[in-house]
C-alpha cells in the first residue's frame, strides 16, 4: 500500500522536530558554552557551529537513515552497508568505547547532583579528600555495573521520565529568568555589553583547543535516523524538521546564555572555572530560586532530577551500547568467543567486566586529581574529545553512500542535495571539523589531564584493534 500525505500513523514534522530538540539539546550546553568561551562572546561560535557543522550533519543524518530505513543498527548498520563488515565492527567499537569515559562521567555527576539534592551546596563535597570522593564513585559505577548484570530494568523508563523533566526545566529556565527582572526589578542581576567587541570571541590556543566543547554540545542527532520515515512526505518535511530543530537550538543556547549573563559575570566565571564547570547549572537554578523568593525550590527539583537521570543514564550507558557492539552481526567474526557469554539475565557478563576494567581504571586514575570539582572539569574536556569520534562515522559512512550512489539512489526517500560535489564537500567538510576539534582538545595546561588525553583514546583504539588480531589466533588454533 502506498503511504500518503494523510496517513494518521505518520508523524508531523513539527513532532520529529521537537522529539530531536529533546535528544539533542540540555542546559549543560549552554552553561558548558558560556564558561569555556567568555560569557556573551560564545554567541558568534555557536551560531557559526550551527549553520556550518550541525545544518549539514542533521542533513546528512536525514539520508542516511532514509537510505537504511530498515537497518536498526544506527551508523554501524550504515557502515556495514556502505564500507564492509570489518569497518562496520570498528565502528561499533568507537561508538562503544566513547562510553567508557561517558561512563565515569555519570557517577560523578550523579553524586553531585545528590550533593546538592541533600545539602544545597557542595561545600562538604569539594571539601573531601580526592581519594574519598574517586571511592564512592567506584561504589557507586560498580553497585550499576551490577544492576546491569541482572537485566534490571526499571531505571530506563525512570531516565525517560528525567530526560523530559530536565527539558522542560532547561526550557522553563530560559523563561523564567527573562522574566525575572520585570517581576523582581530590585534583584541584582549583571548588565550586557552589547559592544560588538564583547560579543566576538578571541581566536587563541584556548579557544582552538576548547572548540571541541560546542561539536560535543550539538552532536548526537544520529539518534533519530529511525523516524526519517515515519515523517509524512519526507523528502520534502525532513529538511523542515532538521531546520526548525537547528533554529529551536539556536535560539535556545543564544537566549540561554544571555540568561547566564544577567547572573554570572564572565571575569568571576573566568577565575573559577572548575567551580563553574563543576557547579554553574545549580548555581543559576539556586539564584532564580532567589529572584522569585522561592529559595532553594527550583535547585533542589533540577538536583533530583539530574540524580535520577545521571544514574539511569549510567545503566543505560553500561547495557545498551554494549548490547550494540557485542550482538552485532560483525561481533562473532572480529570479538574473541568470551566476551560473547550471556550470563542467565541475558546480559554480557564478560562485557560488563571489561566496562569495570576500563572505566573503573579512569576512576581510579583520576584519585590523583587535586580535587571533586578538578575530576569534573577533568571529565567534562575528556567526554569532549571522545564523544565527537563516534561521529566521525557517520560523515564516513555518508561519504562512501555518496559514492555508491547508484547502487543506493533508488532505496531513499530523503536526499540532502543531489548535487554531487556539494555532497562530498558537506561530508569531507565536517569529518574534518570533527577530527581537528578532537585533536586540539586533547591540549591541556595540566600535564595530568594532558596525560589522560592522550593516553585514554590510545588504550581504547589498541584495544578495539586487539580483539580482532586476538580472535584471529584462536579461530587458527580451533582449525
Amino acid at each position: 500500500m502506498v503511504e500518503t500525505e494523510n496517513n494518521p500513523k505518520k508523524m508531523m514534522w513539527t513532532t520529529l522536530a521537537m522529539m530531536a530538540f529533546s535528544t539533542v539539546w540540555g542546559f549543560g550546553n549552554v552553561v558548558n558554552g558560556y564558561v569555556y568561551f567568555d560569557g556573551t562572546r560564545v554567541i558568534f561560535s555557536w551560531i557559526v557551529m550551527f549553520l556550518l557543522y550541525f545544518v549539514p550533519y542533521a542533513l546528512m543524518v536525514g539520508e542516511l537513515g532514509a537510505t537504511f530505513k530498515n537497518s536498526e543498527g544506527g551508523v554501524s548498520s550504515w557502515v556495514n552497508a556502505t564500507m564492509g563488515a570489518k569497518w562496520a565492527y570498528y565502528a561499533g567499537w568507537t561508538y562503544w568505547a566513547c562510553h567508557v569515559v561517558y561512563i565515569s562521567s555519570k557517577g560523578t555527576g550523579g553524586l553531585r547532583a545528590m550533593a546538592w539534592g541533600i545539602f544545597g551546596n557542595t561545600n562538604w563535597y569539594d571539601a573531601l579528600p580526592t581519594f574519598t570522593t574517586q571511592l564512592a564513585t567506584l561504589a557507586v559505577f560498580l553497585f550499576f555495573c551490577w544492576v546491569a548484570s541482572r537485566g534490571i530494568p526499571v531505571l530506563k523508563g525512570l531516565a525517560t521520565v528525567a530526560g523530559t523533566s530536565m527539558f522542560i526545566m532547561s526550557i522553563l529556565f530560559i523563561i523564567m529568568m527573562f522574566a525575572a527582572p520585570a517581576l523582581n526589578p530590585h534583584a541584582s542581576y549583571y548588565s550586557i555589553n552589547w559592544n560588538w567587541k564583547n560579543l566576538m570571541p578571541t581566536f587563541n590556543a584556548k579557544y582552538l583547543t576548547s572548540l571541541s566543547i560546542l561539536v560535543f554540545g550539538v552532536g548526537g542527532c544520529e539518534k533519530i535516523s529511525p523516524y526519517v520515515n515515519k515523517v509524512k512526505n519526507p523528502s520534502k518535511n525532513f529538511p523542515k524538521a532538521m531546520m526548525a530543530l537547528a533554529i529551536m537550538v539556536m535560539v535556545s543556547a543564544i537566549l540561554g546564555t544571555f540568561a547566564m549573563a544577567l547572573m554570572f559575570d564572565p571575569k568571576v566565571v573566568n577565575n573559577n572555572l572548575n567551580e563553574y564547570i563543576s557547579n554553574g547549572a545549580y548555581m543559576a537554578f539556586d539564584k532564580l530560586g532567589q529572584y522569585y523568593h522561592v529559595g532553594g525550590l527550583f535547585m533542589y527539583i533540577y538536583s533530583w532530577c539530574n540524580v535520577i537521570g545521571q544514574f539511569s543514564t549510567l545503566v543505560i550507558s553500561i547495557d545498551a551500547p554494549l548490547r550494540m557492539l557485542l550482538g552485532s552481526k560483525e561481533a562473532k567474526e572480529y570479538i574473541p568467543k568470551r566476551l560473547l557469554k550471556l550470563n542467565k539475565h541475558g546480559a554480557y557478563i564478560n562485557g560488563i567486566w571489561m566496562v569495570i576494567i576500563l572505566s573503573g581504571g579512569l576512576i581510579v586514575a583520576q584519585a590523583l586529581l587535586p580535587n571533586a570539582q578538578a575530576v569534573m572539569a577533568q571529565l567534562v574536556k575528556l567526554n569532549s574529545t571522545t564523544m565527537p569520534m563516534r561521529y566521525l562515522w557517520v560523515f564516513a559512512a555518508y561519504i562512501a553512500l555518496r559514492k555508491k550512489q547508484q547502487k543506493f539512489a533508488k532505496n531513499t526517500t530523503y536526499q540532502m542535495t543531489k548535487h554531487q560535489g556539494l555532497a562530498y564537500t558537506a561530508g569531507i567538510w565536517c569529518f574534518f571539523v570533527t577530527a581537528a576539534c578532537c585533536i586540539m582538545g586533547i591540549y591541556s595546561p595540566d600535564p595530568f589531564t594532558l596525560f589522560l588525553n592522550i593516553i585514554t583514546p590510545i588504550i581504547l583504539i589498541a584495544l578495539g584493534i586487539i580483539l580482532p588480531a586476538i580472535k584471529k589466533h584462536q579461530d587458527a588454533k580451533l582449525s
